[in-house]
């Protein structure tokens, strides 16, 4: 499985076409690494987005590590890369499963090979069903298990599955949801009669429960660890009720899962005692594998007391150049809302060199604001950063960038391309 995801769409033609890539280049994913390229040189267009592979290995290592000595899963969130590339590493390294969150990318990672698929969203289109009814039918090395929160939902998949005339029954989990929160029934009396429901379809599985904690916030941030808390255990408490009811599929693992990329820490403290009861628990944190500059930099579990494995580490940049200083304290750079997250803050100056190679000081430079194609690079009156200078920038909520880039170049510690990797948004 490894080999076909990290081989998928390496052989398509790039072009200049696709960001990244230099004018009048035309390349494939399988070569890039014989082409000697180099970011900080100037070889490639800018801008660039890169993931530096040391980086990437580093998070990919730590998470697997931190999932074996807390005794659960992983199934991180595909939707963070879409990437085959990233995906292989991810799967490599012993994810149980791969999250999604529409039908369309349950469908684009079968295409990848990948063989069990969590749908981290209620599976109700009615063509869809259909659709996932058939390939469960026809393809019994594939798997998926999705969400359910209402009776309607129930009735739907069990509408879908009778029609399709499939021997193999759709693996349902009930959702619990949150005040204020999004999907997932908001009581357990309403989670219980959706289980029972599940439970008395004939084409339906009951296999687990699941939940997201990420939608609870506080300010400051790490106010929001007690009603994390007090919901997960809610959601471990809903587990044990539908077990001790007898309601869940005795031929499959009883699944409990949640986590995001910022309470998967706590996510394992107070879930991971299921095990004792034969649950499986399964996080889906998906931005650990990027890290970033901002958001989880600051609330990710490894800035907290009692971390004890490496910290995460940014892998994801985006490479600019400076096509305008207008204005004193003001450069302009070739990169935009069509390129970089803003919805979570935006991009940080990271480092910055001349075309000779030469660094240049960029510290205590922001951007403050973007628009589609440019950013706006507040700098020290005198500072020599010059018109053709590259900048780098750290993200802030890897998600929103990476869905801009079709291709990612991998680089080294020198920032020499050695691979690259495709995205599917």
């Amino acid at each position: 499985m490894r080999r076909s995801l990290e081989q998928f769409g390496t052989t398509e033609i790039l072009t200049s076409a696709v960001k990244g890539v230099p004018p009048g280049a035309t390349v494939t994913v399988a070569d890039l690494w014989t082409r000697g390229w180099n970011v900080l040189r100037g070889d490639t267009a800018t801008p660039v987005a890169v993931l530096r592979r040391s980086a990437l290995s580093s998070n990919i290592a730590t998470m697997r590590e931190f999932c074996e000595r807390s005794g659960v899963s992983l199934a991180p969130h595909a939707k963070t890369t879409l990437s085959p590339q990233v995906l292989a590493l991810q799967l490599e390294a012993g994810a149980w499963a791969l999250t999604v969150a529409v039908p369309s990318q349950v469908a684009l990672l079968w295409s990848f090979g990948v063989r069990r698929v969590l749908l981290a969203n209620e599976l109700v289109d009615e063509t869809a069903l259909a659709w996932v009814a058939g390939e469960l039918r026809d393809r019994p090395d594939r798997d998926l298990l999705c969400y359910v929160d209402s009776l309607v939902g129930v009735e739907r998949a069990e509408r879908a599955f009778a029609a399709a005339g499939s021997a193999r029954r759709l693996h349902v989990m009930v959702e619990l949801g949150h005040a204020q929160g999004r999907t997932g029934v908001r009581t357990r009396a309403e989670a219980v009669t959706v289980a029972e429901a599940v439970a008395a379809a004939p084409h339906l599985a009951l296999v687990g429960v699941a939940g997201y904690e990420g939608t609870i916030t506080a300010d400051p941030p790490e106010a929001a660890r007690a009603p994390v808390e007090e919901f997960l255990g809610a959601l471990g408490a809903l587990a044990l009720d539908l077990h001790d009811r007898g309601l869940f599929d005795p031929d499959h693992d009883v699944v409990v899962s949640a986590g995001g990329s910022t309470w998967f820490d706590r996510v394992a403290a107070v879930l991971s005692p299921l095990a004792a009861q034969g649950m499986r628990v399964v996080l889906r944190s998906g931005c650990y594998v990027t890290h970033d500059s901002g958001l989880y930099a600051r609330t990710g579990p490894s800035t907290r007391d009692g971390w004890e494995l490496a910290p995460f580490v940014a892998a994801l940049e985006v490479w600019t150049r400076v096509v305008s200083r207008p204005e004193p304290g003001l450069a302009l750079l070739n990169a935009g809302r069509r390129d970089l997250s803003h919805d979570a803050g935006l991009p940080r100056p990271l480092a910055a060199r001349t075309p000779h190679g030469d660094d240049v000081d960029v510290r205590g430079a922001t951007v403050s604001a973007l628009a589609d194609q440019h950013a706006f690079l507040r700098i020290d009156p005198v500072s020599p950063l010059a018109v053709g200078d590259l900048v780098g920038l750290g993200i802030s909520h890897p998600c929103t960038t990476l869905d801009r880039w079709p291709l990612l170049l991998l680089v080294d510690d020198d920032y020499t391309v050695t691979g690259g990797a495709r995205t599917y948004f």
